[in-house]
């Protein structure tokens, strides 16, 4: 009587899984790391909108309509790239009438890049509304 072949032999089953699934997870854990750092820059944009919108509010009796404002955007957004954030500023009415509202809008570029391709891409936009003081 004979006996059936053995297929018990299983050196190199362990590798073959790694080497099945070490990508695939490799590319999701990069997929948060830069799902983090895209949202990483959203926080920032958002408070530099914030403060700028607030300083805009604060100093209309500067007549800068709104370069103060625009300074402070680009400063307290200083972990991002200043050439590629751009900022607007702009009053409802005159400058000079209490209770009128002024607008900060900032927009930076985002890439979300796996592996070398492409994901998602676009702007990140954050617009804040204060009212003159």
């Amino acid at each position: 009587m004979r006996r059936a072949p053995s297929f018990r032999n299983e050196s190199g089953q362990a590798i073959t899984e790694m080497a099945l699934v070490l990508p695939i997870l490799l590319s999701v854990l990069l997929g948060i790391a830069q799902f983090g750092i895209v949202f990483n820059n959203y926080i920032t944009l958002t408070d530099a909108t914030r403060a700028g919108a607030r300083k805009a509010a604060v100093a209309r009796f500067t007549g800068d309509a709104g370069a103060a404002a625009t300074a402070l955007v680009y400063s307290s957004a200083s972990s991002l790239k200043s050439p590629d954030l751009q900022v607007t500023v702009e009053s409802a009415s005159n400058w000079s009438v209490p209770g009128s509202d002024v607008t900060v809008t900032a927009s930076y570029p985002y890439s979300i890049d796996i592996l070398g391709l492409t994901v998602k891409s676009g702007h990140l936009t954050s617009t804040q509304k204060e009212s003159l003081e």
